[in-house]
């Protein structure tokens, strides 16, 4: 009996983890310009980092051939359309969490797709190759080159 119930917790919580998956999946990306309706300082500041133009940078790199292959990192979403590591490349798809009812609720801001940005978040396209450089987020919180400046900074 204890075995059965053992394999019953288990296949509970591989559908609770999969519906966060698909959860995951179905939030839909705003765009920076959307963001900046709210967000006005962090989106200036952000404008005028390396991630901004990190799809500019890309394709003018004299090092490397730039491909489509590129977008994964410098690119939103991996995206043309998106060009740039604009908010959501880092806080999450935000269509779904864009609302300002939303955004002032922490919790339901995440429920709705809102990342809080970590270190793993960084370790994405920051691999620690001669091409990406690893980052240590905590070191570059206060580094406006980089990513912008906060209002709410997550702790170090």
């Amino acid at each position: 009996m204890s075995k059965k119930i053992l394999w019953v917790g288990f296949a509970a919580a591989a559908l609770v983890l999969a519906s966060f998956g698909v959860q995951a999946a179905d939030h839909a990306y705003a765009g920076a310009d959307k963001c900046k309706m709210c967000h006005k300082v962090q989106f200036t500041s952000w404008e005028a980092t390396t991630h901004a133009k990190a799809t500019d940078a890309a394709k003018a790199s004299t090092d490397r051939a730039y491909t489509p292959d590129c977008l994964k990192c410098h690119a939103t979403n991996a995206s043309a359309d998106l060009p740039g590591v604009q908010c959501e490349a880092c806080h999450g798809p935000g269509e779904d969490y864009k609302k300002m009812s939303i955004m002032k609720d922490r919790d339901a801001a995440i429920a709705n797709g809102l990342v809080i940005p970590t270190q793993a978040t960084c370790d994405g396209c920051h691999v620690g190759d001669d091409h990406a450089k690893k980052v240590s987020l905590a070191d570059n919180l206060g580094n406006k080159a980089a990513i912008h400046e906060f209002k709410n900074p997550p702790a170090k």
